[in-house]
C-alpha cells in the first residue's frame, strides 16, 4: 500500500519529445508513373500545345494573324491571349483536382491577398532595374545579341484604342496567366520533377525562349525575370506579388512604348 502512494504522489512526466525533422518520415519517393504524369501535365499547361491549338483552329475558321496590309492584328493576339488563359487556368485547375490539391492552398498558400499585393508593388519596380541592368549588361559586353531592331509587339499599338486592348492582354495574359502557370510548374517540379531548383532553372528557360521573337537579349532578360519571379513564389508561396510586380512591370514598358523614341 505504500508502495502504490509513492508511485501516485510521483509528478506527471513530461511529454516525450518531438522527434527531429531529420528522422521524421521522408515524402516516398515518386515513381515512374507519378513522374510521367506530371511531366505530361507540365507540357500541356506549357502554353504551346494550347497556343497551337488555337491558332490552328482560328486558321480554319479563316481568322488569320494579319490584315491586309500584312500588319499583325492586336484583336487577334487579344482573342488567343485571353481564350488560351481561360484554358490554361482551366487546365491547371482541373490538374490539381485531380490528386486532390486545393487550388487555393497551392497557388495563393492561405497568405492575406491584400498583403500580398502590398509586397509585390515594390518587387515591380525591383523587375525594371533587373531588365535595365540585365539588358545594359548585355550592349556593353555581347551586343550582338541585339537581334531585333524594334520590338514588334509595339506595331500593335496604333491607337489608344490598341493600348487599352494591349493593356488587358498585359495584365490577364501576362501578369496573372504567366504568374499562375509557373507556380503551377513550380508546384509539380518540386513534387515529382526533381524539386524547386530545377523547376526555376526549366520555366524561366522556356520564359525567354518564348520572348526571343523581342531579340535575343530581350529574351535572355526576359528569362531571368521569371527566374526572378519563381523565387519570389517559393519563398512566399503565394502568387499575388509576382501577378502584382509582373502586371506593373508590363505596363510601365507599355508606358514605354507610347513615348516616342523609347521603345525598343
Amino acid at each position: 500500500m505504500r508502495y502504490a502512494e509513492r508511485v501516485d504522489a510521483q509528478p506527471d512526466l513530461p511529454p516525450p519529445a518531438a522527434a527531429p525533422e531529420s528522422l521524421a518520415p521522408a515524402r516516398p519517393r515518386p515513381s515512374v508513373a507519378e513522374r510521367a504524369t506530371a511531366l505530361l501535365e507540365v507540357i500541356l499547361c506549357s502554353d504551346y500545345p494550347t497556343q497551337i491549338a488555337l491558332g490552328a483552329t482560328f486558321a480554319l475558321l479563316g481568322f488569320g494573324p494579319f490584315d491586309q496590309a500584312g500588319q499583325l492584328r492586336i484583336g487577334y493576339v487579344l482573342v488567343l491571349q485571353l481564350l488560351d488563359s481561360a484554358i490554361l487556368l482551366a487546365l491547371i485547375a482541373t490538374f490539381l483536382r485531380a490528386h486532390g490539391e486545393r487550388p487555393r492552398d497551392v497557388l495563393f498558400g492561405g497568405r492575406p491577398v491584400r498583403v500580398e499585393a502590398m509586397a509585390g508593388f515594390p518587387l515591380m519596380f525591383v523587375a525594371v532595374a533587373l531588365a535595365v541592368v540585365v539588358l545594359g549588361l548585355i550592349q556593353q559586353l555581347a551586343p550582338w545579341l541585339h537581334t531585333v531592331e524594334r520590338n514588334p509587339l509595339q506595331d500593335l499599338i496604333r491607337s489608344p484604342r490598341d493600348a487599352a486592348l494591349f493593356a488587358v492582354v498585359a495584365i490577364v495574359a501576362g501578369g496573372v496567366r504567366e504568374e499562375l502557370q509557373r507556380a503551377f510548374l513550380l508546384h509539380r517540379f518540386e513534387r515529382w520533377l526533381g524539386g524547386g531548383g530545377v523547376g526555376v532553372v526549366v520555366t524561366s528557360a522556356a520564359f525567354g525562349f518564348g520572348h526571343v521573337l523581342q531579340g535575343a537579349d530581350a529574351g535572355i532578360a526576359t528569362g531571368l525575370l521569371g527566374a526572378f519571379w519563381a523565387v519570389v513564389y517559393l519563398r512566399r508561396r503565394s502568387v499575388v506579388a509576382p501577378v502584382v510586380s509582373h502586371s506593373g512591370f508590363n505596363l510601365l514598358q507599355l508606358g514605354q512604348f507610347l513615348i516616342p523614341g523609347t521603345g525598343r
